[in-house]
C-alpha cells in the first residue's frame, strides 16, 4: 500500500482543479445559479470609473464547494478584456489563483515584481494576498481573454479593488 504525502495530495487536487477548469472552458459550461459572491459587470463599470479605458469583465462559469476541503470552494471564470483594457489595481482576499491566456496578450504585475507579458497558451499563478498592481490587454485593436481558477474561502469576494489614493 502506498503513503500519500499531503504535497502529494495537493498536487493530484491542483491537477484535478486544473483539468476541470480546463473542461469547463473548453465546452463553455455556465452555471445558470451566478456565485453570490463573483464579481461580473457591475463591478467593470465600477472599474471604468476610475479610468478612461475599458474595463474588464468576468463571467463565473462553474463554482463548487470543495470536497475533503472543509471552508474552500473552486471557482472557474472567464475574464475578457476588451482592446486597451485594463483593470484597476486589486487582490483576491485569500484565494490561490492560476490565469491561462486563452486568447490575445495580457501584461501583469504581481506585487514588486516586474511587469511580465502573457500570450495565448500562458499562465501563471498568484499567492493568496498578492496585490494585483496592473492588469491590461496589451492589444488596441484585439481583445483578450483568461481562464481563471480560483480556490477560495467559502463566502469570500473573488476580486476586491485596492482603495484609491
Amino acid at each position: 500500500m502506498h503513503a500519500i504525502t499531503v504535497r502529494g495530495r495537493n498536487a493530484g487536487i491542483a491537477a484535478g482543479l486544473l483539468a476541470v477548469a480546463t473542461l469547463t472552458a473548453a465546452t463553455a459550461c455556465s452555471t445558470s445559479d451566478r456565485p453570490a459572491h463573483a464579481e461580473g459587470p457591475a463591478t467593470a463599470a465600477a472599474s471604468a470609473s476610475v479610468s478612461a479605458r475599458p474595463a474588464e469583465s468576468l463571467r463565473p462559469l462553474l463554482q463548487q464547494a470543495l470536497p475533503d476541503v472543509t471552508g474552500k470552494t473552486f471557482t472557474s471564470a472567464v475574464v475578457e478584456l476588451p482592446p486597451n483594457a485594463s483593470a484597476a489595481p486589486h487582490r483576491h482576499g485569500q484565494a490561490f489563483v492560476y490565469a491561462y491566456v486563452l486568447e490575445g496578450a495580457v501584461r501583469s504585475k504581481l506585487d514588486d515584481k516586474p511587469v511580465t507579458t502573457y500570450h495565448q497558451g500562458e499562465n501563471w499563478v498568484e499567492q493568496p494576498g498578492t496585490d494585483h498592481v496592473l492588469t491590461e490587454n496589451v492589444s488596441q485593436t484585439q481583445p483578450a481573454k483568461l481562464l481563471v481558477v480560483f480556490v477560495s474561502n467559502t463566502g469570500d469576494k473573488l476580486k476586491v479593488d485596492d482603495p484609491t489614493p
